[in-house]
């Protein structure tokens, strides 16, 4: 069959002697010999770091008293428990898939960091996800909330800033909620997500299906959040921003209701145009001498749309770009005092989200939406989310100052994927990590803030 590919014969021989004897010897120095018999070791060393963190915010206790699902089994080796943390630790480490738990089965630094000989297998795991309902996702989003408030009790923000953005998560097969998204010229799912601005955090997401226009629920969904931070952390000023999807009169009037400051992008139309006229006037004044440079006004008026109660506060910026001749318009709705460039400003900073969600996606592969439940799926998407946030606060609270900007994918070269020997006596277990690793001394400084940390547990 192979004989027409002696390459490949080679191969096969070569494989079948490895199988033997355990040494591979490479061409290129006849000196050096390969072979996968190396010990107990781990190339996760680094998760250590993560397991010293989840024990001081009382991850552990908290998923055990608040995580379980609606199961009939009476007997089960793997609790949900456990299972919903080794996702945790798995997430982080960037295996996201079920059945990279296959090939972890016996990782010595995972297995030690959930607390179990083996973790479970990646038919344990998905038979856990697909126990999964609404009720579980009401848990997880309650874990959230009690370890939001726990990271609160150490570092107290002055201000919250709810930006509001929705995403595709793509979809590959016939998959309940699954549909095609005009805006983005896909099939998938239309989460809505609502992030802290100030520092990435994940506040809340909600999975929808495909079809759902970005401000479908958006007043139900935000309202439980305001409500929590209004009861929970009455001296905090909560401000909020939103594109042009999410401009509906439902939403202003919560956040007016509710003592949020907000600035929400408007799609643009002939009325505003014309309320503006004066304004591009005032540009085109500027630019008649030359035509070439940029030039920029700003302005406010008030504007009551058809389907307003009342009118609002507008500001504006009218702008001319660089070697062009036409005028480009945005408009803003507000409730805000700040100058109209302030407020534009505070708006066009809002960009930053899509780092968050490229945080999310990639870096957490939040989009591994692989069931065809729909309930399911959200609660896959809040697992992910939670291993976000958890990392989020670690790498805010515990990390050396020079790396709280470092992104996941940085973060795990440096400081998680750390090869470690693991030695067992009689009364210890040793994880001996490499020892020319680059970022030894941030391992240390890691741990001792980590250590420094004491936030209220209840």
């Amino acid at each position: 069959m192979f004989s027409e590919y002696p390459a490949i014969l080679d191969l096969i021989h070569t494989v079948s002697i490895v199988q033997e004897i355990g040494i591979l010897l490479l061409e290129s120095n006849k000196n050096f010999r390969v072979s996968f018999d190396g010990g107990n070791l781990s190339s996760d060393g680094g998760l250590l770091l993560l397991k010293e963190f989840y024990h001081k915010m009382g991850v552990n206790s908290l998923l055990r008293q608040y995580f379980r699902t609606t199961d009939p089994a009476t007997f089960r080796i793997h609790k949900d428990h456990e299972n919903l943390l080794q996702m945790l630790y798995q997430i982080t480490g960037a295996y996201f898939q079920d059945d990279h738990a296959d090939n972890l089965r016996n990782d010595p630094v995972i297995t030690s960091a959930v607390g179990k000989a083996a973790l479970a297998s990646q038919p344990t795991l998905s038979r856990f996800h697909n126990r999964m309902d609404e009720e579980s996702l009401k848990q997880v989003e309650e874990i959230q909330r009690i370890l939001r408030r726990r990271v609160y009790s150490l570092e107290k923000p002055e201000h919250i800033l709810f930006d509001l953005d929705s995403t595709l998560l793509a979809t590959y097969g016939a998959q309940e909620g699954e549909a095609f998204n005009y805006h983005y010229q896909a099939h998938g799912y239309h989460p809505l997500l609502c992030f802290d601005g100030m520092t990435g955090d994940l506040l809340k997401v909600e999975l929808r299906p495909g079809t759902q226009y970005c401000s479908k629920g958006a007043a139900a969904f935000m309202q439980p959040l305001l409500k929590e931070y209004q009861m929970d952390y009455p001296g905090t000023a909560l401000f909020a921003r939103g594109d042009s999807g999410f401009a509906t009169d439902e939403l202003y009037s919560l956040f007016e209701m509710n003592g949020t400051s907000y600035t929400i992008r408007l799609k643009e139309n002939a009325v505003l145009r014309k309320l503006a006229k004066d304004l591009d006037s005032e540009l085109y004044d500027l630019t008649g001498e030359d035509a070439v440079s940029y030039a920029v006004v700003y302005g406010e008026f008030e504007y009551k749309a058809g389907s307003w109660d009342y009118s609002r506060r507008v500001v504006c910026k009218i702008e001319k770009p660089y070697g062009q001749m036409t005028h480009m318009n945005t408009f803003v709705v507000t409730n805000m005092d700040s100058s109209p460039e302030d407020l534009i400003r505070f708006y066009c900073k809002r960009g930053n989200m899509e780092n968050f969600i490229k945080e999310c996606k990639t870096g957490f592969d939040m989009s591994y939406v692989s069931s065809s439940s729909q309930i399911v799926n959200a609660n896959r998407v809040q697992i992910h989310a939670l291993a976000y946030d958890l990392f989020n606060w670690f790498r805010r609270l515990a990390l050396p100052e020079s790396m709280r900007k470092d992104r996941i994918d940085t973060v795990r070269l440096k400081l998680l994927i750390i090869a470690a020997r693991i030695v067992r006596s009689a009364r210890y277990v040793y994880f001996k990590l490499c020892s020319h690793c680059p970022y030894e001394l941030q391992f240390y400084m890691t741990l001792a803030n980590i250590r420094g940390l004491h936030p209220q547990l209840e």
